[in-house]
């Protein structure tokens, strides 16, 4: 399945054009999410890939980054990836709305991250079996931060809640992934 991601309503952002995101779920609980963005990439990402060692990192949030919000259908806890460019990615548990944050113990890291004249592309694969609450039906919200090399932050969404832009509201967890039957 192949979604677009929209620019929130008080965020500009000469630097992009358009993401999409493909997502598929496996059998056994894997999600591959494929980032596709087209634009100018020497305006929202200075070199590439960026200066940094692919591995787990903190606040990666704060400049040009691709995330997924996991939510088990009827629960409150959920999941938050987060994947940049330099191929650096996070991966957290909440129990409740932003409430007691903890690494989860996931490899996530990205698979690929290529980039051409007027596009950027990064491929996660995402082995989800060990991670509890997760055997039954999924709602996914997928975003974007684009920090230009102006120093502009812009915020790109599934679907944005109303208010400023907060991907952790579930309002935005739009994406509904039915459990795959054998």
């Amino acid at each position: 399945m192949r979604h677009s991601l929209v620019l929130h309503p008080e965020s500009r952002c000469e630097a992009v054009s358009g993401i999409e995101v493909h997502v598929s779920r496996g059998k056994t609980g894997n999600l591959l999410l494929h980032y596709y963005v087209t634009g100018v990439p020497s305006r929202f990402i200075a070199g590439w890939p960026l200066a940094s060692v692919p591995g787990r990192a903190d606040d990666l949030w704060q400049h040009t980054c691709f995330e997924a919000f996991l939510k088990p259908a009827g629960g409150e806890s959920y999941y938050e990836f987060n994947f940049a460019p330099s191929l650096q990615w996070a991966a957290y548990r909440f129990t409740g709305y932003r409430l007691d944050r903890h690494d989860a113990e996931i490899d996530a890291t990205p698979e690929e991250g290529r980039y051409g004249r007027d596009f950027v592309e990064l491929r996660a694969h995402l082995k989800l079996g060990g991670l509890p609450g997760l055997a039954g039906d999924w709602r996914l919200g997928l975003a974007a931060v684009i920090e230009e090399t102006n120093g502009r932050m812009s915020y790109w969404a599934l679907k944005h809640p109303l208010g400023k832009a907060d991907f952790h509201q579930t309002d935005g967890f739009a994406l509904e992934l039915p459990a795959k039957r054998s």
